[in-house]
């Protein structure tokens, strides 16, 4: 994102990003104010926005309290006969569409991911994919994945391209506990999106799946998946020289092979019990085994792809815990593990916003080469200069002579 290199920018800057007849037209296009007489689309995305930036703990009594501000007015020109109860926030999230806040983060996304140069387009095609579940206050969840200790959970699974989220779904469905279903759809739907993308995708232990790995290699989508180690395979060809070992630090490529792996096929028994029989997939992967010497331990690896070398193969994986990082800047400073709405509608639409702001926090950070609790403090900070400056005009002053520009 070179355009935004060594320019320090501010947060009016990057909200023009998200431009008026943008939020008119998709108001327009997914009838999000039908039926709403006060909290239309528009205001209910300025009101999360600002709030996920200026609260320390997200609410709906803080949204009603923000809201009712005069301040919020202030800056987004509403009227002061305008006032809403937290009833009214708690309904309007269980109802409203959240095509048009996905729709947003879409747009905001293609713009800024837009700005990528060439070594950043080569650089960041690698996707990171991942899961995390929200369990804080999911007892009282209407849909969820639900448990043994009688809770539900929600689980996010994202797509983060070591800039910016680059997707996200939300997953309710039992089946969707495992990471062997939930996994695959993040993936695919990302797919559906970028057909001609040349992304490859970093995933971690919780998919093994022979059947997936072969539809993605079906599908033209490249992999690196951590594999579980001494899983049953046969090796059709080796492309390590003995003579020429590849080792860097404390690392060494023990195999590096072509191999067509097993896969279980249920059969039933005369008692009618289910069983899997393991049968050989005619689709050739690659299998890449590391090991590091002073820790003695050996990493699997599975691929479609067999032109990087070995060790590129072994750092790109490395690089997956960008997103581990990506997952607590989530929760820790956007607030992504507290629920404010029980309902899936308004889970996905607080998903949606918590990834809008995400992106203009991270772009904002890097642009301005802050850390993250600094970059969303200063945020918070602008919005209440841009409250003082209207302020100040209202008054007939001149807001030069308050704020340095």
């Amino acid at each position: 994102m070179s355009v935004f290199k060594d320019h320090k920018i501010s947060l009016k800057l990057l909200l023009e990003f998200i431009p008026k007849a943008l939020l008119n037209h998709l108001s327009a296009t997914t009838k999000v104010d039908y039926y709403s007489k006060t909290l239309h689309g528009e205001k209910m995305f300025y009101l999360l926005l600002f709030c996920i930036f200026d609260n320390e703990k997200l609410s709906q009594r803080t949204l009603e309290d923000t809201f009712n501000s005069s301040g919020f007015k202030t800056l987004f020109g509403l009227g002061e006969d305008e006032k809403i109860r937290r009833s009214s926030i708690s309904e309007r999230l269980s109802k409203i569409d959240p095509n048009y806040f996905k729709e947003i983060y879409e747009h905001m996304y293609g713009q800024f991911s837009g700005f990528y140069g060439q070594s950043e387009i080569e650089k960041y095609n690698l996707i990171r994919v991942d899961s995390t579940i929200v369990a804080d206050t999911c007892a009282k969840l209407k849909d969820g994945i639900d448990q043994k200790n009688g809770k539900k959970l929600i689980k996010f699974s994202f797509s983060f391209d070591g800039i910016l989220p680059s997707g996200v779904e939300v997953f309710t469905g039992q089946k969707y506990s495992s990471e062997e279903s939930a996994l695959p759809e993040a993936i695919l739907q990302q797919v559906k999106k970028e057909e001609h993308h040349g992304n490859i995708y970093v995933i971690d232990r919780g998919l093994q799946s022979t059947r997936t790995m072969k539809e993605f290699d079906e599908k033209s989508v490249k992999f690196i998946i951590r594999s579980k180690e001494n899983r049953k395979f046969e090796e059709s060809e080796s492309f390590l020289n003995p003579e020429n070992p590849q080792k860097w630090d404390d690392w060494e490529v023990i195999k590096d092979s072509k191999v067509k792996l097993y896969t279980g096929i249920p059969v039933q028994n005369k008692r009618g019990n289910i069983h899997h029989r393991q049968e050989l997939v005619e689709t050739e992967f690659r299998l890449v085994v590391i090991k590091n010497e002073k820790q003695n331990k050996k990493f699997w690896f599975m691929t479609n792809e067999f032109e990087l070398s070995a060790k590129e193969i072994a750092d790109y994986y490395r690089k997956r815990w960008d997103i581990e990082v990506f997952f607590r800047f989530l929760k820790q400073e956007l607030n992504l593990s507290h629920l404010v709405s029980l309902n899936k509608n308004g889970i996905e639409v607080m998903v949606y916003m918590t990834m809008i702001a995400a992106m203009l926090l991270l772009i904002y950070k890097k642009a301005n080469n802050l850390g993250y609790k600094t970059a969303k403090r200063r945020i918070a900070m602008e919005l209440r200069n841009m409250i003082t400056e209207i302020l100040i005009i209202f008054a007939g002053g001149d807001p030069a002579k308050v704020f340095k520009t």
